[in-house]
């Protein structure tokens, strides 16, 4: 069943709420700003093994937690500011995941210094089959394994999915012109 179809029937309103507010805003939209690309990218690692729920649920801690996904402050985080994440109840405190935020915050600036941003290095890369996109994922990222970067990029708009074309939002994303698109 497709994530636009599941939230229809989810219960209670609340829950049915906290998903329709990602899916009908977010899930499939363009982003074009690096800490919101690292945000997300962070989101998606940490649903690893959990459900999208409880990530939904903790984004607000991640944002407090991770500077509000500042790549620049996130990759120079110390050992304390990392024993700090690890401690942090509005996150995951999982050690290979926080680990994961902040090496990858390292190697997103060294791609915003070689290609001028995040962004620009998904555009150089694209188009990709997912084998492809996942190979490179894996050389050049921590704990990104093959559906967390499926998830993300299917979430940014350069992987095809987010949703159905019967969904109404289906035509707000092709208006925002998803690289899937090309």
């Amino acid at each position: 069943m497709s994530y636009c179809a599941a939230i229809d029937r989810m219960q209670p309103e609340s829950r049915k709420e906290l998903h329709k507010k990602y899916h009908d805003n977010h899930y499939g939209f363009p982003i074009h700003d690096d800490n919101e690309l690292f945000g997300r990218l962070v989101m998606e690692i940490n649903q690893a093994g959990l459900s999208w729920e409880t990530i939904l649920k903790k984004e607000e801690g991640f944002r407090k937690a991770y500077d509000n996904f500042n790549i620049q402050k996130v990759a120079a985080y110390t050992e304390e500011d990392r024993e700090k994440l690890l401690n942090d109840p509005g996150i995951i405190r999982n050690k290979l995941k926080v680990n994961a935020a902040i090496e990858n915050a390292k190697t997103i600036i060294e791609l915003q210094k070689e290609f001028g941003s995040f962004e620009n290095w998904l555009e150089h890369h694209h188009p990709k089959t997912l084998p492809e996109w996942m190979k490179l994922f894996k050389k050049t990222f921590k704990f990104t394994g093959g559906e967390i970067v499926n998830e993300f990029l299917m979430s940014i708009g350069y992987l095809k999915g987010s949703h159905t074309e019967e969904c109404p939002v289906y035509e707000k994303v092709l208006q925002q012109n998803p690289k899937w698109l090309e």
